[in-house]
This record gives C-alpha cells, sequence and structure tokens, in this order.
C-alpha cells in the first residue's frame, strides 16, 4: 500500500494556519521567511495576526495557503518523512503549485510569486460581481454538465470542479449560474449553493488570467517532481517539465478533476492520503470518492509528529 500527500486549494485559509509549526520548527518558519522575502512583504503577520477578509482575497490566500503546506513539508522533514514517503502529489486547483514545490518542481520562492501573479490575474480577469460559482450537491458530473449547457444561453457556464460524486462546482457568469443552481434543483439536486467566490475560477471566463500565467510560467524554473504529480486537468500523474507547463496554463480555464485524480491515486495502489497544510477539506472528498483510502491532516506540531511516528 502507498500513501499520497496531497495539498488543499482556496477556502481552507483560516488566521493563524502554520504558525504553531513555525513556533515548533526552524524549517517551518524559514518557509514563511522565504514567502515573505520573495513576495516583499510580510504575509506571516496578514496569516498569523491580520484581517480574514483581507486573507481571504485570492492574491494572499494562494501564496498563504502554499506556505502553510510547504511549512508542514519541512516540518515532517525535520522528523524523517521526506517526500519520497509518497508515491504520488496531487493538489486540489492552487494545491497543485504546492504539491509540485513539496516534490521539488519547483522553488518555494518562485511559487510564491508565481501564485502571488495567479492570485492577482484570477482577481483581474473578471470585474467583481460580473462572475459566480455554485456548488451542486447530489448531482453527478454529466448532469451537471448538461444544467450548465442548458444555463448558459449564450453566456459561460461549465462544470468546473468536479470534487466527489456528491458534489460538483459550476462557474461562469452570475447569471448563468444562478440559473444553473434553478435548474439544478429541478432535476433533483438536494441543493445549490452560491459560493463566496471573488471570480468565476475554472472556466473560460479565466482566460485572461491564463494569458498571464503563460508568460509567468515561461520565465520560471521547473525541473522534473522527485515523484510524479497528479495533475488536476489530467487526472493521471505527470513527470514531463514542459508537460507540467503546459497544463498549469491549461488549469486556470481547466476543470479540477478532484474525484478521478483520487480514483486515479486509489487504482496505482495508494491507500493512504496525508492532507499537507491547512484543513480538513480534501479528506472529506476523498473519503466520498474511495472509502479504502485512510485520511490523515497533517497541519499543526502534533498532527506531524504523529504522521512521522506512523511511518517509523
Amino acid at each position: 500500500m502507498s500513501r499520497a500527500f496531497v495539498f488543499p486549494g482556496q477556502g481552507a485559509q483560516a488566521i493563524g494556519m502554520g504558525q504553531a509549526l513555525a513556533a515548533a520548527y526552524p524549517a517551518a518558519q524559514a518557509v514563511f521567511d522565504e514567502v515573505d522575502d520573495s513576495l516583499n512583504e510580510k504575509l506571516s503577520a496578514l496569516i498569523w495576526e491580520g484581517d480574514i477578509g483581507e486573507l481571504t482575497l485570492t492574491r494572499n490566500a494562494q501564496p498563504a495557503l502554499m506556505a502553510t503546506s510547504m511549512a508542514a513539508m519541512r516540518a515532517l522533514e525535520t522528523e524523517g518523512v521526506t517526500i519520497e514517503a509518497a508515491s504520488h502529489v496531487a493538489g486540489h486547483s492552487l494545491g497543485e503549485y504546492s504539491a509540485l514545490a513539496a516534490a521539488g518542481a519547483l522553488s518555494v520562492g518562485d511559487t510564491a510569486k508565481l501564485l502571488r501573479t495567479r492570485g492577482q490575474a484570477m482577481q483581474d480577469a473578471v470585474p467583481v460581481g460580473e462572475g459566480a460559482m455554485a456548488a451542486i450537491l447530489g448531482l453527478d458530473l454529466a448532469t451537471v454538465r448538461e444544467v450548465a449547457d442548458a444555463a448558459a444561453e449564450g453566456e459561460v457556464c461549465q462544470a468546473a470542479n468536479d470534487n466527489d460524486p456528491t458534489q460538483v462546482v459550476v462557474s461562469g457568469a452570475r447569471e448563468a449560474v444562478e440559473r444553473a443552481a434553478a435548474i439544478a434543483k429541478e432535476r433533483g439536486a438536494k441543493r445549490a449553493i452560491m459560493l463566496p467566490v471573488s471570480a468565476p475560477f475554472h472556466c473560460a471566463l479565466m482566460q485572461p488570467a491564463a494569458d498571464v500565467m503563460a508568460q509567468a510560467l515561461a520565465e520560471v524554473t521547473i525541473k522534473a517532481p522527485v515523484v510524479p504529480v497528479v495533475a488536476n486537468v489530467r487526472a493521471e500523474a505527470v513527470s514531463d517539465p514542459d508537460t507540467i507547463r503546459a497544463l498549469l496554463v491549461e488549469q486556470v480555464t481547466g476543470a479540477v478533476r478532484w474525484r478521478e485524480s483520487v480514483e486515479y491515486m486509489g487504482a496505482e495502489g495508494v491507500g493512504e492520503a496525508w492532507e499537507i497544510g491547512a484543513g480538513k477539506a480534501l479528506s472529506g472528498m476523498i473519503r466520498k470518492i474511495n472509502r479504502d483510502i485512510a485520511c490523515k491532516a497533517v497541519g499543526t506540531p502534533d498532527d506531524v509528529k504523529a504522521a512521522a511516528e506512523s511511518v517509523g
């Protein structure tokens, strides 16, 4: 049985995340220092004692969540658990960047800059209020795609995140997404929840952000990851740096195929998933996708010690 390290995406952010790790492990503190230096600002101060509204801004949340995940990775390394303890790494949306940094494909400093650029570009791509996202609960991906097509009426409306068998998120123009929520309920959805997001991620409206990321990624060194990275848009492992670069651009407008990514890892023999960083959202999804994969949150010093002991 092998193990996957998985890395959370936006929505997991919380004031104070990673602070105990930094206090307990100099190597974790060094990650926050490196991110602060690369961004030329004290992002760590915002993460640990700032305003949640400001932290939740996409341009801040993305590098902050990566920093917290990488701090947990460095703490694990201090306890003797290296990235090679995993057979695969994967991340949800921005978490894919954390996975790449953990697997040595990207430096922490470059990843912080890329995520600041990505977050700002996503924020800028669509004027606030014009786009929206909604979580559709209780319908499968094929049905949600039909719902999105019916709701579009000439506007953008797409299935953006296939999170688990019970939850698919649609993204696009606000009125189209609102229509999709209504149609989904008519089609038997248990609930359709408009999400509190600042932009419609992972749909065609993000093309301006994809163009910005194509330029930014072209200027960054990407190495072959030490362990395979399961890419969001392919739901399979990739290791070639040029492929990784292209898929990160595609990921901005493409769907996050998380359910299929977890199914792929299960089929590859993964029996355990460690959620590295903030929150436990991915563990909840994984349990709904494959009950045979045991989940473990690794976000505090106690979590790190317990995880390291379990490897022995």
